[in-house]
């Protein structure tokens, strides 16, 4: 008698037939996982990994945000799983950021807000980035500044100004995301920005917005008539 397979070989299958005839929303958040890992791990059953890494970081979008030392030490995982889940979201940020890339982005604002927070939503520490701008809106360059703990980042105004300049920016958008989830602009967010706005004004240089990015939604600074 010929013994079923151990190794969930049977199981994956079905999921790769489910995956091609009915395309992502066929497959579950664990399903994906599983399949992903599945990649680098071909003689073990993923789907019992794939649901405990969901449950340790809260879900999907946590799970494939998460820095590469947090999955070696909660999930044990190889070097060659953990850069399966990477691909998965450095793949999606590819494909979103086509439709940011080379196009006036103030006219393309909803593909903008998608990216960042694919990008930002689940960063479990606060980033600050700043995307320039040429005189057409077309993005020059898209930059980290800074990086802090879990609830703030610092921002410096005149570095701010100076990178600006050095890239011969038209424009700005600020950019930074809440790692608590609730993209509400705080005291300091209000107050920093429209120092950089009065930076940049006697340069000719426009901040356009400043975007808060959460897990809950992103706000608008500038639609919040806050600039």
């Amino acid at each position: 008698m010929t013994k079923a397979p151990t190794d969930g070989t049977g199981h994956r299958a079905r999921l790769r037939k489910r995956l091609i005839e009915g395309g992502h929303d066929a497959l579950l958040d664990h399903e994906l996982v599983e399949y992903l890992l599945a990649l680098a791990i071909p003689r073990r059953d993923t789907k019992p990994l794939a649901k405990r890494l969901i449950g340790e970081f809260g879900g999907l979008g946590a799970l494939l945000s998460a820095e590469p030392e947090a999955l070696a030490r909660i999930g044990g995982l190889s070097e060659g799983a953990i850069a399966a889940l990477m691909i998965a979201k450095a793949s999606a940020l590819r494909l979103l950021s086509e439709e940011v890339r080379e196009k006036p982005i103030l006219s393309n604002w909803q593909a903008l807000i998608d990216y960042l927070h694919a990008d930002m939503a689940h960063e479990p520490i606060e980033r600050v980035r700043v995307l320039h701008l040429d005189s057409k809106n077309v993005l020059i360059r898209d930059e980290i500044v800074t990086e802090g703990s879990i609830d703030q980042a610092a921002i410096y105004v005149r570095e701010i100004i100076r990178r600006a300049i050095d890239l011969h920016a038209s424009g700005m958008i600020l950019v930074h995301n809440h790692p608590s989830g609730d993209p509400s602009p705080s005291k300091a967010d209000i107050r920093l920005t429209r120092e950089v706005v009065e930076a940049a004004r006697p340069l000719g240089i426009a901040v356009h917005d400043h975007l808060i990015v959460g897990t809950k939604g992103q706000t608008s600074l500038r639609s919040q008539g806050l600039i």
